[in-house]
C-alpha cells in the first residue's frame, strides 16, 4: 500500500468499512423472522357479522400517467371484498381534479351493480375485472358461459368508453346530464387551481343503492381536495389527510385501509385477515397497523429490472415484524383511525369497534357533501397540527415511512401479513427510466429522514428496540451506499490499468478474508433470492440492477438531499408512470433493457461500463507484457473485480454498439460516456 497507491488504498479501506457497517445493519432483521397466519374461520365463529366498518382510501393524481380505466378496475376490486357491503366505504382522492377520472368513477358506480353480484355468485378471484378477464381461460368454466360473456362485454364496452373520453379530453354533454357531479367542472378549472369537490356516487344507507339483485352496495365517494397555486398541497400526504377528514363526516369507520390506484385487490379475504389481528384477544389492543407486501403482476420472467422486492417481502419485512413491526410502506395497509389522528398507546386502551356514522343524523347527501367540502379546503389545516401530530406526516416524499415511525414511537406495534395468495397486485416499472425514477424517489426520501430530526436512531431512541431502528436504516442508508459503490467500480479498475495493486497478492494469506466475503455474501444472496421465489437469472439481473441503482438512483438521491440542505431545491414528488408504449412493452416481455433517451443516468451507466472494459483490456495487456507470474499474483483480485463488472455490463455494450431498435443507448450518450472515460484516463486519478 506504500507509494502512489496509498490514497487509493485508504479510499478502499473506507469503502470496506462502510460495507461492513451496512452489512451489520442488514443482519438486524435476519436473526428472528416471523411469519403470521390468520384464521378467518375463528373470526367468524367469535364475531359473526358483527365486524367493524372499514374505509378504503385510493389515491391517484394524473389521468394520463394513471389512466382512469386502471383506477376503475382497482376500485371495483375493493368494492367486491367478502365483507358486509354496508360496512365498506371506498374513497378515491384525485389530486389532478380531472373530470375524466370522475367520469370513470361514475361508470364504475353503474358497472358495480352487475360486477359485484357476479363476483359473489361464483366466488371469483381476482375481483379486478381487468385482471380477471385477462386470465379468462382459467375461470370461464366456473361460470355460466352466457353470463360470463355478457359481463365481459359490458366491461369491455365500459373500458372503451372511458378510454375514448380520456383520448378526447372531454365528457359528452349528454353524459354530463346523468349526474350532478359533472357540473362541478367548468372551463376555468385546472389540475392546480380548483375548488374542493366531493361527490357521493353510491350511499350504502340509501335504500335505492342496490345491485341488480337488490343487495346493498358499498359507499363510493369521489374527492378532489381544493388546490390553489399559492398554497402548498403536500402531495400524497395532503391527500390522505383530506380523506381522513372527509370520511369522518360520511362513514367515520374505525379502520382505514389505503392502496395505490394501481394496486388491485387480489385476495377476497384481505379485510377479514387484517381484522384477525386487530380483534385478537391477547395482542390486538397493541396493534396500530397491519401491513401487506407490495407485489407486482407485470414482472418479466427473470425480473429484468430487479423490481420483484421478493427478498424485502419474504425476508426483511418478516424480520422487522419480530422487532416491533414492519414499516408503513404507503399502500396495502390497514390502520386504526385513532392512531392516524395521533393517539398514543396505553395498556388500558379499548377500541370502540361500533364507531361510525349510523344514521347520518338524517342529513341529505347534498348537506353531507357540503360539510365534507369544507374539510377538503386548502386553508383548513392552517394553524392546526395536521401533518405533524395529526394525520400523515408532511415534509418528506416518503411520508409513509415517517408516519409509521411516529406510530411506532407512540408505543404501537405493527404486524406484517404475507398470505400465500397476495392480497394486492400492482403495476411495476417496465422501463429502466421508470425503475431509476422510483428508486430515486424512495432513496432520496428515506435518506432525507436520516438527515432530519426524524433520524431513527435519535427520534426512536428509548422508544423502540435498537434492532428495530437498524431495520429502518437498511433503507435509510440506500442513498449513501452509492458513494462507496461508485468508488469501488472506478478506482480499482484505474489502478489495474496503471498496474497498481490495491488488494493482497493472491498467494498471500491476507487475501482469504476478501475471498471468503465475496463467496459467502454472493452464495447467501443467491440462497435468499431463490428461497424468496426468484430464478437464477432473475438473481443475476438483480445483481446488475443493484449496481445500476447505486450509481444512478441512489447517487442522485444523495445529491438532491445536499441541494435541499443548501437551499438550492425544494421537495418534489414525481409520480411513476403506469403506462408504456407498444414497442417498450414488447422489449420488456423479451427482457431487453430499455434506454432510448439521453438521460444523465445513462451517461453514468455507459461511462462506467466502458471504463471497466478499457481497464480490463489494459490490465490484461500489462500482465501479459510484464510476465504472467509477476503481475498476475498482484493484480489477480482486481482482474476478477473488473471482469465481473464487464460481464455484468454486457447488456450495456449491446445497447451501445449492437442494437438498432429505439430502446438502444443513443449515440450522443455513448459519445459523452467515451469522453468521460478519456478524461478519467488522462487525469490518472490513481
Amino acid at each position: 500500500a506504500a507509494g502512489e497507491g496509498r490514497a487509493a488504498w485508504l479510499g478502499m479501506l473506507a469503502a470496506e468499512l462502510w460495507y461492513a457497517a451496512y452489512w451489520v445493519v442488514t443482519q438486524s432483521v435476519r436473526w428472528s423472522p416471523v411469519r403470521r397466519r390468520p384464521f378467518i374461520d375463528r373470526l367468524a365463529a367469535r364475531h359473526g357479522e358483527r365486524l367493524p366498518c372499514v374505509d378504503i382510501f385510493v389515491c391517484t393524481a394524473d389521468p394520463y400517467s394513471e389512466p382512469p380505466s386502471l383506477v376503475v378496475s382497482t376500485i371495483l376490486s375493493l368494492m367486491a371484498y367478502n365483507y358486509p357491503p354496508e360496512k365498506l366505504s371506498v374513497y378515491l382522492s384525485h389530486d389532478g381534479g380531472s373530470i375524466l377520472t370522475f367520469y370513470g368513477m361514475w361508470e364504475a358506480s353503474l358497472f358495480a351493480k352487475h360486477w359485484l353480484p357476479f363476483c359473489k355468485r361464483y366466488n371469483i378471484e381476482p375481483r379486478s375485472p381487468a385482471a380477471y378477464f385477462s386470465e379468462s381461460d382459467g375461470h370461464q368454466e366456473l361460470c355460466n358461459p352466457k353470463e360470463w360473456s355478457l359481463i365481459k362485454d359490458m366491461f369491455d364496452k365500459m373500458t372503451e368508453r372511458i378510454d375514448t373520453v380520456v383520448m378526447s379530453g372531454k365528457v359528452p354533454e349528454e353524459i354530463k346530464a346523468s349526474h350532478k357531479g359533472f357540473y362541478e367542472w367548468n372551463q376555468e378549472i385546472t389540475s392546480k387551481n380548483h375548488q374542493p369537490i366531493v361527490q357521493i356516487l353510491i350511499d350504502s344507507k340509501d335504500q335505492n343503492a342496490v345491485d341488480n339483485e337488490g343487495k346493498v352496495l358499498p359507499t363510493l365517494v369521489y374527492m378532489a381536495r381544493e388546490k390553489r397555486p399559492q398554497h402548498h398541497h403536500n402531495f400524497k400526504a395532503g391527500a390522505m389527510n383530506a380523506l381522513i377528514r372527509v370520511s369522518s363526516v360520511i362513514s367515520n369507520s374505525p379502520i382505514i385501509m389505503n392502496v395505490d390506484c394501481d394496486m388491485y385487490s387480489n385476495n377476497n379475504d384481505a379485510v377479514r385477515d387484517a381484522l384477525c389481528f386487530f380483534l385478537d384477544e391477547e395482542m390486538g389492543h397493541k396493534i396500530g397497523f397491519v401491513q401487506y407486501p407490495q407485489n407486482y403482476y407485470n414482472l418479466s420472467k427473470n425480473n429484468i429490472y430487479g423490481n420483484s422486492l421478493h427478498v424485502i417481502n419474504e425476508v426483511e419485512m418478516g424480520g422487522m415484524d419480530s422487532l416491533g413491526g414492519p414499516m408503513y410502506i404507503g399502500t396495502g395497509c390497514f390502520h386504526r383511525r385513532e392512531i392516524l389522528c395521533g393517539r398514543k398507546f396505553t395498556e388500558d386502551y379499548q377500541e370502540d369497534w361500533n364507531a361510525g356514522i349510523k344514521d347520518k343524523l338524517q342529513e341529505s347527501i347534498d348537506e353531507t357533501e357540503e360539510k365534507a367540502k369544507s374539510l377538503a379546503a386548502c386553508t383548513y389545516e392552517h394553524g392546526t397540527q395536521w401533518g405533524d401530530e395529526i394525520g400523515v406526516k408532511y415534509g418528506c416524499v416518503v411520508e409513509d415511512v415517517n408516519t409509521g415511525l411516529a406510530i411506532h414511537c407512540r408505543g404501537w406495534d405493527s404486524v406484517y401479513n404475507n398470505p400465500k395468495r397476495p392480497a394486492f397486485m400492482g403495476v411495476g416499472p417496465t422501463t429502466l427510466a421508470q425503475t431509476i425514477l422510483q428508486h430515486k424517489r424512495w432513496s432520496e426520501g428515506i435518506f432525507s429522514i436520516f438527515l432530519s430530526k426524524y433520524n431513527v436512531f435519535l427520534f426512536a431512541h428509548g422508544k423502540t428496540k435498537l434492532r428495530h431502528q437498524m431495520g429502518y436504516h437498511i433503507y435509510g442508508l440506500w442513498a449513501p451506499n452509492s458513494l462507496a459503490t461508485l468508488y469501488y467500480v472506478i478506482i480499482p479498475s484505474l489502478a489495474l490499468l496503471k498496474g497498481t495493486s490495491l488488494f493482497p497478492e493472491i498467494t498471500s494469506p491476507w487475501i482469504a478474508p476478501f475471498v471468503y466475503v465475496f463467496c459467502v455474501k454472493n452464495m447467501y444472496s443467491l440462497y435468499e433470492a431463490l428461497l424468496s421465489g426468484d430464478t437464477l437469472k432473475g438473481w443475476w439481473n438483480g445483481q446488475r440492477m443493484w449496481l445500476v441503482k447505486r450509481i444512478t438512483s441512489y447517487l442522485f438521491g444523495v445529491l438532491d438531499n445536499l441541494r435541499k440542505l443548501l437551499g438550492l431545491s425544494k421537495i418534489n414528488f414525481v409520480v411513476t408512470p403506469k403506462v408504456s408504449d407498444e414497442d417498450e412493452s414488447k422489449r420488456y416481455e423479451q427482457e431487453i433493457m430499455e434506454f432510448g433517451s439521453s438521460d444523465p443516468e445513462y451517461v453514468i451507466i455507459a461511462a462506467i461500463a466502458l471504463l471497466n472494459l478499457v481497464c480490463l483490456m489494459g490490465g490484461l495487456s500489462k500482465v501479459m507484457k510484464g510476465g504472467w507470474n509477476v503481475h498476475l499474483d498482484a493484480l489477480f483480485p482486481q482482474l476478477i473485480l473488473c471482469g465481473m463488472l464487464v460481464i455484468t455490463s454486457i447488456p450495456f455494450y449491446e445497447a451501445m454498439f449492437l442494437r438498432k431498435d429505439k430502446g438502444r443507448i443513443p449515440f450522443p450518450v455513448t459519445l459523452a460516456s467515451i469522453g468521460f472515460v478519456m478524461l478519467a484516463l488522462l487525469a490518472k486519478i490513481v
